[in-house]
């Protein structure tokens, strides 16, 4: 793989698994050809963290309440968020969403939520990052009825083809994670469905993580594993599909040709 030419476009790298040796995860990261890892919150004190790591060149911050927060999405929770969304450094509102699986929050705080988000990210410029679980329903119709001007990602993508039509629709990438290599994984339709402009892959670290890992921590050297079965699923090579949805991570978040640099 190029060296840089990957980007881990979903890492939870502020998550406390990685506090006892996130210098060498990314060391890892480095060495599998990590060029830049986008760090994703799920609330507003996380959102706090990630920025914290995006000073480190190569690292970029999202601010934004995952559904399973939704319920403790108040006045001061938006105010924290709408903030943090004007600093340079979180390049993307997020992760945001629905999901009805776990259902940890109300569904209907939850489509509020998701819609305050989806507002925000067009009134921003700055693309929303989806996560859609078992409620392609409401996802799409909210997708449909965002303000003009949403960019965005749908990551992890496990939906269905309602939800992937109304983000292509509105101009959306669609991120792929280890799930691609799991023996059960059937979103063949799905990929098929996409042009290269709109791939993405990401770790959704410490979760999700490709074979030979499965079952264990994910990290962001991972997302080389997810880009070479990609390539195979797309009938190219793996070292193509590095710079192709490195681009196009880039592109979309606006992370110029900054890279992961050597800690102190």
């Amino acid at each position: 793989m190029t060296p840089g030419a990957l980007v881990d476009s979903h890492c939870h790298l502020a998550d406390p698994a990685f506090d006892a040796d996130r210098e060498v995860v990314l060391s890892r990261a480095r060495a599998a050809g990590v060029g830049a890892v986008v760090v994703v919150a799920d609330g507003p004190d996380t959102a706090e963290r990630c920025l914290a790591l995006a000073a480190r060149p190569g690292l970029f911050a999202t601010a934004g309440v995952h559904p399973h927060r939704a319920a403790g999405f108040d006045a001061a929770a938006a105010d924290r968020v709408a903030v943090l969304l004007r600093e340079p450094r979180v390049v993307a509102v997020g992760e945001t969403g629905l999901d009805y699986h776990y259902d940890l929050a109300p569904r209907e705080l939850q489509r509020e939520v998701f819609a305050w988000h989806l507002e925000r990210a067009a009134a921003t410029g700055k693309p929303v990052v989806v996560h859609s679980r078992e409620a392609d329903e409401d996802t799409a119709r909210l997708l449909g009825e965002a303000p003009p001007g949403l960019t965005g990602v749908l990551h992890c993508f496990s939906a269905g083809p309602r939800v992937l039509e109304a983000a292509l629709a509105r101009g959306f990438l669609v991120s792929w994670s280890g799930m691609v290599t799991f023996r059960n994984w059937d979103a063949r339709w799905a990929l098929a469905r996409l042009n290269d402009a709109a791939l993405l892959v990401e770790t959704d670290a410490p979760y999700l993580a490709p074979v030979p890992h499965r079952g264990r921590r994910n990290e962001p050297a991972h997302v080389a594993l997810t880009a070479a079965r990609l390539a195979e699923l797309r009938g190219t090579s793996p070292e193509l599909m590095g710079a192709l949805t490195g681009a196009n991570a880039r592109r979309l978040f606006g992370l110029g040709d900054e890279t992961l640099e050597e800690g102190d």
